[in-house]
């Protein structure tokens, strides 16, 4: 099966902010209101739920959301994420099949944590779920150029490097 296979079957279309392909498979239908979700600036399904998808040359360019978001490796080839902690620290993990050599096939990133994802090699293709709580809006979604964040963590400058492709 090909990244192109897996796009035409789960129906993924390119996603419009981060890079890679996705479809939204979940929004709960209940909501939480304003007034419980402090860090939000409006009402928020319960969580949401995506298919996702990375092929080479493709990243999930770093981003930050206010609430958590969990990641479930499906398919493919392993990714390694970098995480940008609010105290200045950072560490890369890797999603994917192989637990013995250390891969995780699910993850869990903080609210107010700083994410990026790429395929490791240049084959190949990477199928991810990420589920949302609250769930996703892209109000929420926060990006930044290439040097604030380096400014801001200096140690991962290639790794930021590599998931800011715009700059």
């Amino acid at each position: 099966m090909t990244a192109s296979d897996v796009i035409r079957l789960l129906e993924l279309t390119p996603h419009p902010v981060e890079g890679g392909f996705f479809r939204e498979t979940y929004r709960s239908a209940v909501t939480l209101p304003a007034a419980v979700l402090p860090n939000y600036p409006g009402p928020r399904a319960v969580s949401t739920a995506i298919y996702y998808l990375l092929k080479p040359g493709h990243v999930s360019e770093l981003h930050v959301l206010p609430g958590e978001e969990v990641f479930h490796f499906y398919l493919g080839s392993p990714v390694r994420m970098l995480q940008l902690w609010p105290d200045g620290s950072g560490k890369e993990v890797l999603l994917g099949p192989d637990i013995a050599a250390g891969h995780v096939p699910q993850l869990v990133v903080p609210g107010g944590v700083w994410q990026g994802t790429r395929l490791l090699g240049e084959t190949g293709f990477a199928l991810l779920g990420c589920t949302v709580a609250p769930g996703f809006d892209y109000v929420d979604y926060r990006s930044a150029g290439r040097a604030e964040l380096t400014q801001r963590w200096p140690a991962f400058a290639k790794a930021i490097e590599q998931l800011t492709p715009r700059g």
